[in-house]
């Protein structure tokens, strides 16, 4: 119960409006595949889309990751699942668009991202990511891929 009310306490600090397990709001950004940012009570909220890793900047299929999601989402009002989770001041959510079609699945069916496994240990989006892998969508199309979080420890 204390944790409970801490992470409240969080929620309402950080974004300065209290969050809901699911609510709707109106996407205005997208900041690359994985990370949008929504408008919700006329408050700007960053989300990291749960359980996926998208292809950094620089990386093969970042660009097409990114437009995907805004041809898909941008400017529409959207779903937003959470468990109430923060990282680097961003929401962590599932995004519902167009008929309860999920954001994040879509893009691991497309090949477009990767099952985050460090923080996800979803079996559905592990069985997403391997079946566009046996099909060589997207991503998996290419001969060698390097994950996104082995992108980011690279030298510049």
């Amino acid at each position: 119960m204390y944790l409970k009310t801490i992470l409240l306490f969080l929620l309402i600090t950080v974004t300065g409006v209290k969050v809901p397990k699911e609510f709707s709001a109106r996407v205005i950004g997208v900041v690359d595949g994985d990370t949008v940012k929504v408008l919700y009570q006329n408050k700007p909220i960053h989300i990291r889309l749960e359980h996926i890793d998208c292809p950094e900047k620089g990386q093969a299929y970042s660009t097409k990751a990114k437009q995907f999601v805004s041809n898909k989402i941008f400017g529409k009002t959207v779903k937003v699942v959470n468990k109430g989770k923060w990282h680097w001041n961003r929401l962590i959510a599932e995004i519902y668009f167009d008929n309860y079609q999920n954001i994040n699945k879509n893009l691991v069916k497309k090949g477009l991202a990767m099952h985050f496994k460090k923080y996800s240990k979803s079996k559905e989006y592990a069985l997403l990511e391997r079946k566009a892998k046996q099909l060589k969508i997207g991503m998996w199309s290419l001969p060698n891929v390097t994950t996104p979080w082995q992108y980011r420890k690279q030298p510049n």
